[in-house]
């Protein structure tokens, strides 16, 4: 852990834009942890260090906390600090996440071979199954910032300005190295000649697809859709691969719960059941559940039974019986 001294100095030499210094200092720290034995960690610092002193993490052209007046309202920016171990995933999408953060990891070792890490990702799978928190992982683990692209404001009536909001985004992306996340991504990607098609909308398509085919830059694009059977079949060419997200299995609805609520149960806690009840529901809306539960015995002062988290599951389920889901 950096002493208050090192902090003192990283934040008193990042003020100043003595980048040399700031170095200096992130190294010390991360030669300390790693004779703390968090040599990840270690690793991690010593690898940004070298990629900002090569030039690969570039001076940001966008000032984060406050974006330009041309992007105020398209993109937003947080600085995520989950890690893979805030997120419970399949085996083949461990792997594939595991495999994206690795070619990373060596990304120049990989150029000077000519070639490039899988940097074009495309989200599929049903609501609430991680898609979103997949982004905020990737962020996290690399230390880049996220970028969201918002819709409401990138979808515009007016012809040709959606397709000039795009080049915005596609000239951040080539100047500012990060992770840009476009969320229910069939808005862009519908397929052309769908019945309800429009030539706008055909145009837009076209200049994602070659916005995307042409950048250069080794920023990690994702795009998250719960209706691939819309999106146009250009698209996934050009994509590197696709993460494909289900609703959890009675295991890791298990997983999921002991994590939630293990700091509250009562004993003789029958997991069996509650991983009946949570069938067809997803990680997103167990975790609600949970979370309603939780609430209700710190405010009552209790700790958790069976049979307030099986109520909690069968009122989720009611709701989206209801709602049709």
């Amino acid at each position: 852990m950096a002493s208050s001294a090192q902090m003192k100095s990283l934040l008193n030499s990042h003020y100043i834009g003595d980048d040399e210094h700031f170095n200096t200092v992130a190294l010390q720290i991360a030669a300390a942890e790693a004779r703390q034995g968090h040599q990840k960690f270690a690793d991690d610092v010593k690898n940004l260090v070298n990629n900002a002193k090569s030039g690969r993490l570039k001076k940001q052209t966008i000032p984060f906390s406050r974006p330009s007046e041309e992007l105020r309202g398209i993109l937003s920016v947080v600085y995520p600090e989950k890690r893979l171990a805030d997120i419970i995933l399949t085996e083949p999408l461990q792997k594939k996440i595991d495999r994206i953060l690795l070619e990373y990891q060596y990304l120049d070792r990989i150029e000077q071979y000519g070639l490039i890490p899988k940097r074009k990702l495309i989200l599929i799978g049903p609501p609430g199954t991680g898609k979103t928190m997949t982004a905020s992982v990737l962020a996290g683990e690399l230390g880049l910032p996220l970028f969201q692209v918002r819709l409401d404001g990138l979808i515009s009536r007016y012809m040709g300005e959606t397709a000039s909001k795009l080049r915005l985004i596609f000239d951040s992306i080539e100047d500012t190295f990060g992770v840009f996340f476009f969320d229910e991504f069939d808005a862009i990607g519908a397929e052309r000649g769908l019945a309800n098609d429009v030539g706008e909308a055909r145009r837009i398509l076209n200049s994602f697809l070659q916005m995307v085919e042409e950048t250069k830059s080794n920023s990690l694009i994702l795009a998250a859709t719960n209706h691939p059977q819309i999106l146009d079949n250009a698209l996934f060419r050009r994509f590197d691969d696709a993460l494909i997200y289900e609703l959890p299995d009675n295991e890791h609805t298990v997983s999921l719960l002991k994590e939630r609520l293990s700091e509250y149960l009562s004993a003789n806690f029958e997991w069996n059941i509650l991983s009946e009840k949570a069938s067809g529901l997803s990680y997103a809306e167990i975790t609600h559940a949970a979370n309603e539960v939780i609430k209700t015995a710190i405010m009552n002062g209790e700790i958790i039974n069976t049979d307030a988290v099986v109520s909690a599951l069968e009122e989720r389920q009611e709701m989206k019986h209801q709602l049709k889901l």
